[in-house]
This record gives C-alpha cells, structure tokens and sequence, in this order.
C-alpha cells in the first residue's frame, strides 16, 4: 500500500477455504511449530500481559446471574480473546476470538466456535479473517508432534490414547507424521461407541494400522511408547484424571494437554517438559493459588510444588531449551517424559500465517473491503 493508498482489504477464509489452503496438512503443521517454539525460545514473539506470555483473556460469567440473558457460569462456559505477534520467518501478529459452551454439542456443534484474525504487524489492518476451529485443532495436536520428534524413542510403535476427541485425532496424526513405525493404537474413552469410533477413522485414516478399543485408562497406558491424555474435566483436582507410575512404561513419551494428576513415583521417575515454560510462569500470576485447582495442566501442578518449596524449580523443564541445544534431550531409552501441552496463541499465528500465504498463492478465498478511505482518520 502507497503513502496515499488508503483502502483496505482482507481475505476471508471459510472453513472449507482454509482445509483448500493446507490447514489439515499435519507434517507440515509440525515444522511450523517446531520453528515457532524455538523462536518463543529466542524471544521473538509477544502475547498477552506484562511479561508477554499470558495465554489470552478469558470472560466468564457469574454463577448465579442477576441480569436477565446473561449467560451462568459453566464448565467450560468462556469467550476468550488470544492475541501474539511472531518475528522469524511469519513477522504478523493476530488474534484467536472464541466462545465456549458444552451444550453446543446437543445443536450439532463444536464445544467451541473460533475465528482468527490475521494483521499486518505495522498497520494493524487486517489481512484475513478465517475459521479457525481446524486451525487451532492442528496447531494444538501438532505441538506433541514437535514434542515426540524431540523426546520420544525413535523405535516408538504403540500408542495409547485416553479420550478419543478431536484433540487426540489431531495428536495422533502428529505422532504419525513424526514417529513413522507406529503399528498399534489403544483408546479408551468414557462411552465405548466413542472409542470404536475413534478406532475405525484410525485405521481408515492410516492403511496398515491397527486400532484397539480399551476398557480402562490403565490398558490405554500400559506398553504403549507414546500416549495422549486429553479428557475434559471440570475444574478441580478431585475432578482430574490420575495417572500412576506403574502405569507408565520406562521409555515413553507421555502428552499432557489436559488436566492431570501425577502419583509421586511418577513425579519423581519421570522428566517433565513444558512446551514454553514462561506460559505457566504468567498463569500461576493470574489465577488464585493453587493454580493447579483452577488450571489443571501438569505444569500447574508442578508450579505448585515449586512455590511450596517441594521440588526443585528444576523439575519443570523448557521444550525450547531442549531444541536449542541448552538442555539435554534423551539421555536413555528407559527416560520417562511427561509433557504439558498448555496451547499458545502465537501458535495461531504461525499456522494461520501458512494458511493465509498459501491462500493467496492459490487464489483461495473471498476479498472483502474494510474501507476506500477511512471515515475518520
């Protein structure tokens, strides 16, 4: 845009438009995200908050509410706003905009409905605006992607996966596209009909591959080299999955992006790595303590322990500092790793930044017009 140019478009993207322009193309979602972790490492990026790491910022409602049409409070009833900037090679800033509520499924609807708005860093005008549920689905599942590629055994061939929902779909796929001699998935889920569901996309999905269905948490666990644990839990730690050492095979690679609680052998057997330590950092500033009880993620948990003076501050480990070379990865085969997946909005960015420049380059989308010239400016 000239010094005198002032109209301003912007590609909308449906959801259809950005599956046209690569948003389900996992492989290539971890490489994104494996580069975006390791500029969060650097240091060339912003989020929410005065330290830059705030997850976003999240509104929720009363429990009990004195005005007429406001929405009660809920498990997982929340708008929540997620802006970032990126540097490296994606140099655009945006933000994930979202409402949550549980009984959008009995609509035939996702829990949650997203949009993504994607900015020129300089401006602040927009450069698209786009669906994001597949978006974010794919950034998320990615990052255990980029966890395994880093920390898992390279001989992985068993999966266990406990909640067969679309954040476990999307990890499994990263797991496929990283650790290529997985021949055996176990799922377990809290109705069988979901577990068998899962377990026939699976091998649709994945020619050659086998899928089980599971009765319980433990057999999903048990033998398996890598496992995803994603159930959807209230807030609480009396409501949150429980994990056990003797569970946890010596070698595996264990994916958190849930709420969780740990038995001390397996607190004390185990490695724990964050996918960006800074972001449990600043949500153990913003929530009440124990943050834990209101965030039930593992790194939660283990904040916790820190600022109680019960472990070591060492035991959170920092995913990025493994990448860079500043930390050791695997010393052995038998090392156990836990790794808390917490999400993070210049995640968006990055894979909505690949999405939106493959758009263009394949004339993808609909050119909507903010404005000629601005009414006020």
């Amino acid at each position: 845009m000239s010094a005198h140019d002032t109209r301003i478009d912007f590609l909308y993207l449906s959801e259809q438009d950005t599956i046209a322009a690569g948003v389900t193309d996992m492989a290539a979602c971890v490489d994104a995200m494996e580069e975006t972790l390791a500029l969060v490492g650097a240091g060339d990026y912003r989020m929410g908050g005065p330290d830059g790491n705030s997850h976003g910022s999240m509104l929720t409602f009363p429990e009990h509410p004195q005005h007429e049409g406001m929405p009660a409070d809920g498990a997982h009833r929340r708008f929540m706003a997620m802006p970032a900037y990126l540097g490296g090679s994606f140099q655009h800033a945006g933000c994930k905009w979202y409402g949550s509520n549980p009984a959008n499924r009995e609509r035939g609807l996702p829990r949650s409905v997203l949009m993504f708005t994607l900015s020129d860093k300089d401006t602040g005008a927009p450069l698209a605006f786009m669906s994001a549920n597949l978006l974010s689905a794919y950034r998320t599942g990615a990052i255990p992607g980029v966890g395994a590629r880093h920390l898992a055994r390279r001989d992985a061939r068993t999966v266990g996966v406990v909640a067969p929902g679309v954040m476990n779909k999307t990890t499994l796929e990263a797991f496929m596209a990283v650790c290529p001699r997985i021949e055996l998935v176990k799922v377990h889920g809290r109705t069988r009909s979901r577990a068998e569901e899962f377990a026939a996309w699976a091998e649709q999905q994945y020619p050659g591959l086998s899928a089980v269905v599971v009765d319980t948490i433990e057999e999903a666990v048990r033998d398996s080299d890598l496992v995803t644990i994603a159930p959807t839990t209230p807030a609480g730690s009396e409501n949150y999955l429980r994990i056990r050492r003797e569970w946890v095979k010596d070698g595996a690679f264990v994916s958190l992006p849930a709420d969780i609680m740990i038995d001390e052998a397996l607190l004390r057997d185990a490695r724990h790595v964050a996918d960006y330590r800074g972001l449990y950092e600043a949500w153990h500033t913003e929530v009440p303590s124990p943050g834990h009880e209101h965030i039930g993620l593992l790194g939660m948990y283990l904040m916790d322990r820190i600022r109680e003076g019960e472990v070591e501050d060492a035991v959170l480990e920092d995913l990025p500092r493994i990448m860079s070379g500043e930390r050791e990865g695997r010393r052995d085969e038998d090392e156990i790793f836990l790794f808390s997946v917490g999400g993070m909005p210049v995640e968006d960015v990055a894979w909505g930044t690949v999405v939106y420049r493959n758009a263009l380059e394949r004339g993808i989308g609909t050119t909507l017009n903010l404005w000629d010239a601005p009414a006020l400016a």
